[in-house]
């Protein structure tokens, strides 16, 4: 009976949203609420909210001052010779801007952090996708998928769980996993490609002459001036910089632009071009702090936000605009992660994530015994998506590697291929980063889940179809 309330709990959340029924907030607390009444515990659903809560409560904090902290950075303008080198490199055409979108994920992924990512990759990228009229959800899509095959280096998180699950080495885990996680970086950029193909062929791509004006360092022309360049290859006034074809079937390729470019204003007066040096350093201290673990990623980010604000702007007054400046995102996110407490609260304390394993474990032919590397692999995706990475690995993981024991499966095997599954995972409902990513750049959560669900579970297949053929699954 839990199982399947479990599961009609979750495809009940997903529908609603992605037919735009329910603000995501809305359904993250009043469908568990419900359901929860439903198995008849309601009397317990204050308990199951209150450690939802509790657990979730650092992640909160960590994103609501790390908002601020990088919201701050962008304002003193630490990211615009990143934007300004990103949009030379993209020349104003649509294939390389959101080429330029996956490897810039990738990269800022390194510090193992998905909200960072995201901050940082939204920052830089979403003036040049409102510029070109390009689709939003293109920018978030790859950008989490990018980020979830980055997420396996073993400071991310899934790889230090997984070895701890199963009292692994780490390094043991993830090395071998190198090459099969390349193969799905490439994808992910050839992926990047053929979207990049797609908008292109949508919206045309402004000239690179049109778009950059190297005289006054300005990373983008008044919009008058800007020439439309057909993917026909003719040419015509754009009409303020309206990228022809603005509808389409890409979700958000119509949105107004009226806020698009004040991120980078070269001319804004929250410029700090004499601190640039000091605040690049702070921000490599503190993303070297939280590789380290010198103090909890809260802290970090707190201490990070106080000092940049108060150096940055000495005035009181001042500081309370920067925070007020930035109080909508802040509130979004960290409403979202509260609400998804909820969520997983009730999923747990109910019981119901742990009937629906055992249901999905236990489903498992006899047959498939000597192969369980290939269905951990595959399990990983729905249940990553649906369970919390902590529930997945702590809970499900041990009862996989014993039934592959059983049939002489390596515990090794089964931790890598439990790994596949992480390009998924960075789009789950139950991943707070991801209320950062659409919300940042504007995007329904279910537009971007409707738009990313089937390319980040090709991109979990593609890694673990890698895995496979190169022996380490």
């Amino acid at each position: 009976m839990l199982t399947v309330l479990g599961f009609a709990m979750i495809a009940t959340f997903l529908v609603l949203i992605m037919l735009k029924k329910m603000s995501p907030i809305a359904a993250l607390v009043l469908i568990p609420a419900l359901f929860c009444v439903a198995v008849g515990q309601g009397a317990q659903l204050g308990d199951y909210v209150i450690e939802g809560v509790g657990k979730l409560a650092p992640t909160a904090a960590m994103l609501m001052f790390a908002i601020v902290y990088f919201g701050v950075m962008i304002d003193v303008g630490l990211f615009d010779p990143i934007v300004r080198g990103i949009l030379r490199f993209c020349k104003a055409d649509p294939v390389r801007v959101v080429v330029g979108t996956a490897v810039l994920a990738a990269i800022v992924s390194l510090d193992g952090d998905g909200s960072t990512t995201f901050m940082i990759t939204v920052s830089a990228m979403y003036p040049l996708y409102k510029r070109l009229k390009m689709s939003l959800v293109v920018m978030t899509g790859v950008a989490a998928t990018a980020n979830g095959v980055m997420n396996t280096l073993p400071w991310g998180g899934p790889t230090a769980r997984a070895a701890t699950a199963l009292k692994l080495d780490a390094a043991d885990i993830f090395v071998p996993m190198i090459p099969a996680l390349g193969v799905g970086l490439l994808f992910v950029f050839v992926l990047a490609y053929v979207l990049g193909r797609r908008e292109r062929k949508r919206i045309g791509y402004l000239s690179l002459d049109e778009v950059l004006v190297p005289e006054t360092d300005a990373v983008l022309v008044p919009e008058a001036d800007a020439v439309l360049v057909t993917a026909g290859g003719g040419t015509g006034e754009s009409g303020g910089g309206k990228a022809a074809g603005s509808t389409g079937d890409a979700p958000g390729a119509g949105a107004g632009e009226g806020d698009g470019f004040q991120g980078l204003d070269p001319h804004r007066a929250t410029l700090r071009p004499r601190l640039y040096w000091f605040n690049a350093a702070l921000t490599v201290a503190l993303l070297a702090a939280m590789i380290l673990e010198l103090l909890p990623i809260p802290v970090l980010f707190l201490l990070g936000a106080a000092l940049a604000l108060t150096v940055n702007f000495p005035k009181t007054t001042e500081q309370k605009e920067r925070i007020a400046a930035h109080a909508d995102n802040v509130l979004n996110v960290a409403g979202m992660v509260f609400a998804a407490a909820v969520f997983t609260g009730v999923l747990t304390g109910t019981g119901m994530v742990k009937h629906m394993a055992d249901w999905l474990v236990g489903a498992i032919p006899a047959g498939l015994g000597p192969h369980m590397a290939l269905v951990t692999g595959v399990l990983s995706l729905p249940l990553t998506y649906f369970m919390s990475n902590d529930g997945f690995y702590f809970g499900v993981l041990p009862v996989l590697a014993e039934a592959g024991a059983a049939h002489g499966v390596s515990s090794l095997e089964i931790a890598r291929a439990s790994l596949v599954g992480q390009a998924l995972h960075m789009s789950s409902p139950l991943v707070p980063a991801v209320y950062v990513l659409v919300g940042m750049a504007k995007v329904e959560f279910g537009d971007h889940t409707r738009f990313t669900v089937k390319w980040a579970a090709l991109t979990s297949l593609v890694v673990l179809a890698a895995g496979i053929l190169f022996g380490i699954v």
